[in-house]
């Protein structure tokens, strides 16, 4: 019985049962048939005769059973054949959809539900198993993007440690070479007092541009994640354009800081203005003397405008890529390292903000609008 299907157990469980219950009836029937005495008497008037008598039909009651007794017990066995099937079937088929859905489910089979509109238990067991399956596929769906998500960020981090090797390769060979250069007194490399100036210089750049690296690295650790809180804006950004608006100046730049249309916002205070200094350095260094740098607000967005030469299309798909820096702006003293714009972008999108970066004509320049 245990290695049956549960359509042939459940028909035997059930015959069995009714064939028990059929035989015990008519057993019962048999062996307790009752000792009947038949008792006969005549009228009370005089005038008629009396007979009175007593007779035993227990045999003939036997006998009329036995002769009943097969038929009865065909016909109760052929029902109960016939009752096993329909209740067995019943029973099962709702069990035996279950498992052909749940073998669907097995296969991952997103449109498999166990369609099957009954208000009792069996009901309630299709319905838990629709729940887990969805709940489950749900499940499959995170994972699958937060693992796709960490691919991402293992080909980023790979990618940038390929651009920061790159990187600092080009400035470590330099002054491996005019330190060779100085030791071996070729030429004018023996003028000490000129080249340990600038070997100096090399090194200062070397270093800076490592702590630049690194703390770009640090920008995906959970350690540095703020909690969102309650943020003034004007009263954030106040104080983080005052250093940017004396080198303006200093460059002879023109920085317009105009904070009217400011609002408080939920975000993480440092993250942001970590974010915003990036852009007005940006900003800052791209912007000639006698130009214009904007800072205001434009309904829910931050905007950073600077007067410059527009960054070309094919060049601004590419600004936001670890230590780019376009053509006319490979100088290091001039175009930085090319960490700035890769650390917006970084730090806006584990803020869940989004941003633009796009030309304007009049004046030619560029604008960058944070949406708050």
């Amino acid at each position: 019985m245990k290695r049956l299907k549960i359509y042939p157990k459940t028909f035997c469980y059930t015959l069995g049962l009714l064939l028990f219950i059929v035989l015990v009836a008519h057993a019962l029937l048999y062996f307790l048939t009752p000792q009947v005495p038949l008792e006969l008497s005549t009228s009370p008037d005089p005038g008629d005769m009396m007979l009175t008598g007593k007779f035993n039909l227990t045999p003939y009651i036997t006998q009329m059973i036995q002769r009943v007794l097969p038929i009865s017990l065909f016909c109760c066995v052929v029902i109960s054949v016939l009752c096993s099937l329909l209740f067995s079937r019943q029973i099962t088929v709702p069990v035996k959809q279950i498992s052909a859905v749940t073998e669907r489910m097995a296969q991952m089979d997103k449109t498999a539900a166990c369609e099957l509109h009954m208000k009792d238990e069996i009901g309630v067991l299709a319905d838990n198993i629709n729940g887990l399956y969805q709940n489950l596929l749900a499940t499959i769906e995170n994972l699958e993007i937060e693992k796709r998500r960490v691919r991402e960020m293992e080909q980023s981090k790979m990618d940038f440690m390929r651009a920061a090797s790159h990187e600092l390769k080009t400035p470590i060979t330099a002054l491996n070479a005019t330190l060779e250069n100085m030791i071996l007194g070729i030429g004018k490399y023996r003028d000490f007092d000129v080249y340990l100036p600038e070997c100096k210089e090399m090194t200062e750049r070397l270093a800076e541009m490592i702590r630049d690296i690194l703390e770009t690295s640090k920008l995906g650790s959970p350690l540095i994640h703020e909690t969102p809180v309650e943020t003034d804006l004007p009263s954030l950004l106040t104080p983080l354009c005052e250093p940017y608006e004396q080198i303006a100046r200093a460059r002879g730049t023109i920085f317009n800081l105009d904070l009217s249309g400011g609002f408080s916002v939920q975000l993480p205070p440092q993250t942001f203005g970590k974010a915003v200094s990036n852009v007005l350095a940006n900003a800052v260094a791209y912007t000639e003397a006698g130009k214009t740098i904007s800072v205001y607000f434009n309904h829910s967005a931050l905007v950073v405008e600077n007067e410059c030469t527009p960054i070309p299309a094919e060049s601004l798909r590419h600004v936001f890529e670890p230590f780019y820096r376009p053509d006319y702006a490979r100088n290091r003293d001039d175009g930085g390292n090319g960490l700035g714009l890769y650390i917006v972008d970084t730090l806006l999108k584990a803020m869940h903000l989004s941003y633009s970066f796009c030309p304007i004509e009049q004046p030619p320049g560029m604008r960058f609008e944070i949406y708050l």
